[in-house]
This record gives C-alpha cells, sequence and structure tokens, in this order.
C-alpha cells in the first residue's frame, strides 16, 4: 500500500506495468466472457465482496477510471462508458448497456480493504458481431458415372468464423468442414439440400441451396430453389461433355 495515496499508486502500478502483468496472469481473478455486440452485459465476480470495504473502482484496462464508491457515494469518471454503466455497490457488479466491440478490454475492479489491503479482479471482455446470413455460391457440380461432384462455396464478408455442412440428414465429416464443400457423392448418399452454417460464439446463421435432381442438369430449370429470399445470379459452369450450363449464387 503507497503511503502517498491512490493515485500516486496507480502512477507506481504504471510503471511497473510489465512486472505486475506477470505477476497477476499468475496470482489474479482473470474471467473470460464473450458476448454478442449491442447487448447489455453485467461484470460481476463470484465470490463476495470483503466485509465493510473503504472503496471500490472499476478500471477499463489498467488506467481509465470508470467509476469509484468512497464513502457510500459513487462517482462516474469521464469516459465513452458515461451514460452507459450503472454500478451495484452491495455486489460490485457493474451493469454495461449496448457493448460494441470498441469495448474489447480487460475490467479492472479495485477494492480497498478496511484493514489498507488491496484486492482486483480482472475480467476480459471479448465483444463479437452476429455473423452475417452467408451466401452459398455452386462453383461446380458434374455427374461423373453415377457420382457426383459437387464444389460449393459459402461466403460471408471479412468474418472469422466456423463453417458446418449439413446434407438432408447429416453434416458432412470433419474433414470438408471449411468455407468450401468440395465432394464426391455415391447414390446412396445424394442430398436434395445443402445448408452451411456459418457460427461463431455467440450466434449462428444458415444458407440452403437445393438442386433437382440432385445431380443432373434438366433441359429446363436445371436448378430448383426452395425458400429463395432475394436476388439471385448466375455465371457460365461448363458441364463435362454437354453444352455450357449457368452455375448460380443464390442470397437467402
Amino acid at each position: 500500500m503507497c503511503s502517498r495515496g491512490w493515485d500516486s499508486c496507480l502512477a507506481l502500478e504504471l510503471l511497473l506495468l510489465p512486472l505486475s502483468l506477470l505477476v497477476t496472469s499468475i496470482q489474479g481473478h482473470l474471467v473470460h466472457m464473450t458476448v454478442v455486440s449491442g447487448s447489455n452485459v453485467t461484470l460481476n465476480i463470484s465470490e463476495s465482496l470483503p466485509e465493510n470495504y473503504k472503496q471500490l473502482t472499476w478500471f477499463y484496462t489498467f488506467d481509465q477510471k470508470i467509476v469509484e464508491w468512497d464513502s457510500r457515494k459513487s462517482k462516474y469518471f469521464e469516459s465513452k462508458f458515461k451514460g452507459r454503466v450503472r454500478l451495484d455497490p452491495q455486489s460490485g457488479a457493474l451493469y454495461i448497456s449496448k457493448v460494441q466491440k470498441e469495448d474489447n478490454s480487460i475490467y479492472i475492479m479495485r477494492v480497498l480493504k478496511k484493514t489498507g489491503n488491496e484486492q482486483e479482479w480482472k475480467i476480459k471482455l471479448q465483444v463479437l458481431d452476429p455473423v452475417p446470413k452467408p451466401v452459398i455460391k455452386i462453383e461446380k457440380i458434374e455427374d461423373m458415372d453415377d457420382n457426383c461432384y459437387l464444389k460449393l462455396s459459402c461466403v460471408i464478408p471479412g468474418k472469422s468464423v466456423n463453417y458446418t455442412w449439413y446434407g438432408d440428414k447429416r453434416p458432412f465429416p470433419k474433414e470438408l468442414q471449411n468455407s468450401v464443400l468440395e465432394t464426391t457423392l455415391m447414390p446412396h448418399n445424394y442430398s436434395r439440400c445443402y445448408t452451411c452454417q456459418v457460427s461463431n460464439s455467440v450466434s449462428s446463421k444458415n444458407g440452403t441451396v437445393c438442386l433437382s435432381p440432385p445431380c443432373t442438369l434438366g433441359k429446363k430449370d436445371p436448378w430448383e430453389l426452395r425458400g429463395a429470399q432475394g436476388n439471385w445470379s448466375c455465371f457460365e459452369q461448363r458441364k463435362a461433355g454437354g453444352p455450357t450450363q449457368p452455375s448460380c449464387t443464390v442470397w437467402w
């Protein structure tokens, strides 16, 4: 505990930041939270606060105060959180409304006990945007001796997501789960519809395309699109041994 007060302690802590980070990564209380952008979030700890504590402060990163409770009164500091946060002094919980990706950080709750000792807890908050609905693009489909060569791509703009492809009844094997589905299907495992699910840890969206017959191009309407909502456009794709056929990009 510094003899020159809270601000002097904070300045000293900032000077010794690399060392304190090394120590708190081993001894500190660190909780990870992942939430969706636009939601309301509660930052709290799983244990009771020290009895009759003197002061409680929430920090954004290691040096920016959000709110401080002292002498039965809460003081909210000028920051991007002002008007979006509320402190519950009894539990120490910090309520933040409408979080955005810019709110990603480590939040620190520091408590000054009546003994003069300090205790702190850290919460690492990650805010993710919900994933958009994917676009399925039919790159190539080809009938090969009663088997079906299929290449589909699942496209979303600039996102780090997980991909899961499904046929009519079950997901495809794990080794095929990426943004492009490329496989050769035999008659016993043909599917009429193919679904791409994109997901992150807070949301998921599906796109589906249905073909009829499963791997045969007819003279008319070679692609049967079930439940399409929106626009679709075609680019040329040549079928082996046959005329040029359209391949379609579908927005669902």
